[in-house]
Parts: C-alpha cells; structure tokens; sequence
C-alpha cells in the first residue's frame, strides 16, 4: 500500500485541522481512543541515546498532538540508515544532519530511498542548509540558524543518485507548507520595537524560512531541508526550553559603506545565496561570527545580535508552529 493511500486514510479518520489566525489558540480535537499514535521515523547513526538535541523531536510532537487531530507518539522509530525497513513504518522520517557523520549513501540507501519517496514517503533534513561558514564543523549548525537559500553541498550530491533529474529548488513564500495549519508570524508586538520591523520585513516575511525542497518525478515534494530548527522545539520535564535563542539582525548606519568597505576581518569571508538568486558576501570575526555585509546593490550593514526572554520565546514559539505545520502538512498534503 503506497503511503498517499495511508495519508487520506489517517485524513479521513482524524478529520482536517482548523487553520490557526496566527494567535497560537488552536482548538484541537482528540481522536478515539482506540486510534494508535503515529510514529515517526528518526535517523540517528549512532546510539540513538547520543543523538543531538534528543528533548527536540519528542516535545514537538507532543506539542502537535495538543494543538492538532493528529496523534503523535513521542518516541520515535530509530534508524541507522535509509536501507533499515523500518524505514517504511512510518510516511515520515526525521533527520538531523549533524546525527550521521558520513552522508554518502550506500547504493542500498540509494534504492531504498528512492522507492520510499517514489511512494509517498516525506523526509525532513534538518539542517540541511548550513552557510558556507558552518560547514567545518556539523556542531555548529547546531547553534547557529543563518538564512542560506542553498542545502549543504554533500546532501545535494548525494541526492542526485537518488534522482538523477531532479534538482533542490527554494520553497516559495505561498508555499501551502507556510500556509498550513499556522499563517504567518506569531504577533510580533512583544518584540522590542528596535528589531520589531526588522523581523516581520526581512528576517521571517510572511512567517516564511529558508527552506529547500526536492521533489518526485510526480510533483510531490518528498524533501525538505533547512537551517537548524529543532534548536527551537525541545523542553526539559519541567516545560522550560532547552535552549536560549537570540536573534541575528542587519543594521546600517550613515558612512558603513565607505567604512566597511576597507574594514580588515581576521575571520573567514563567504558568499551566501539569497531566496532571489542574487549573493551577500559576509564577513566573520572568530569565531565563527558573522560581523557585516556586503550585499548584492553594494550596501554595508553590520550584524547585530539582540538577546532578551522576549525574543527567545518569540523564536521558540515560530520554530515550534513551523514543525507543526511540517507534520500536518505530511499528513494532510502529502
């Protein structure tokens, strides 16, 4: 049975979720008793108990199966590889890029794959996008969540044999995917008014996210890949967050362009892809710290970053409604 099939089944029987206004107050309905949880595929190399950010995964299905139809277990299947069967247990699988160290796919993987996506099978990579700058070390795309509109070199490689014709392509803002079961931003008004603007405009327009997607010969998006976005779903036992989350905004001032544009840097300089195609050159400071940049019109403007509870639970609360839209939207689109 192919997992379209499995989809409308589970459709049926849950029954569509409303679309939220954006106001985080979801009236979500429990599903009989005797319906069982659906869970999910997680990919981890090694011991699953090593796994990176392992409170993520199962807060945000806990979080979905409150605010949804859906039923989640938050105890996933585990997987060592894409060639496990187990594989097909579930229609969607979870993985973080940084939980296997060698991304070259056996040709089992390659097969098993391809069949597993060819039959309506959804695979998420989280950070899957790193810049340039994150690349060295795969623990630092654990911390830092840079808008790059490119996934990281070695995935798209890699599926190229899963499908030789097809291509990662960015998801565009009207994607049905950001219009799911959550449109748009959460309401802004509790950000501090100096990056209030700044984050509704620029950083996250229209509650959209650097996301890259692959899709079947069929049209069906089977892939997805972003930056870091678990780092924003795991709570400890007590319902706190797991992790501090500050934001990364780009200001200008009168006379950065002549100043920045014979500024010495003593870290690394790399070019990033825009969602329009076009490329900003930014410049770090050690470590690993993006300082300013150069934009494609020939504008400067520096990185700031702002910190505050206000902004962490901001940022908590979107990357937790874009899982949630991630789920749904596997099940209900899929």
């Amino acid at each position: 049975m192919k997992y379209c099939l499995f989809f409308s089944l589970l459709f049926l029987l849950c029954g569509p979720a409303a679309a939220s206004d954006g106001s985080d107050s979801s009236d979500a309905s429990d599903l009989s008793n005797s319906s069982d949880p659906l869970r999910v595929v997680q990919l981890v190399e090694g011991e699953p108990v090593r796994r990176l950010r392992p409170d993520a995964l199962p807060s945000l299905l806990e979080e979905a199966s409150q605010r949804t139809r859906f039923r989640f277990s938050p105890d996933p299947v585990f997987i060592r590889d894409f060639a496990d069967p187990a594989l097909r247990s579930s229609p969607f699988c979870y993985v973080n890029f940084a939980d296997r160290n060698n991304w070259e796919l056996s040709p089992e993987e390659v097969e098993a794959l391809r069949s597993y996506l060819e039959n309506g099978g959804f695979l998420f990579i989280d950070a899957g996008i790193n810049a340039e700058f994150l690349q060295a070390d795969a623990a630092l795309g654990q911390r830092h969540s840079f808008a790059a509109w490119e996934v990281t070199p070695v995935i798209a490689e890699q599926f190229r044999r899963v499908f030789p014709d097809r291509a990662f392509k960015p998801l565009p803002r009207d994607h049905p995917f950001f219009q799911g079961f959550y449109r748009g931003l959460p309401d802004p008004e509790p950000l501090p008014e100096a990056i209030r603007d700044y984050v509704v405009e620029e950083k996250w327009p229209e509650g959209s996210y650097s996301t890259m997607g692959l899709h079947t010969e069929s049209g069906r998006l089977a892939v997805m890949a972003m930056p870091i976005l678990s780092m924003g779903w795991g709570r400890d036992q007590f319902g706190r967050w797991t992790t501090r989350i500050s934001f990364r905004v780009r200001e200008d001032a009168e006379g950065l362009d002549e100043r920045l544009a014979s500024a010495r840097y003593t870290g690394e300089r790399f070019e990033v892809t825009r969602e329009d195609g076009r490329t900003d050159v930014i410049y770090c400071q050690p470590p690993t710290m993006p300082a300013w940049v150069r934009e494609p019109d020939g504008t400067y403007r520096v990185f700031r970053y702002y910190h505050g509870e206000a902004i962490n639970e901001y940022a908590h609360l979107f990357y937790t409604r874009l899982g949630i839209n991630l789920l749904t939207y596997v099940l209900v689109e899929g």
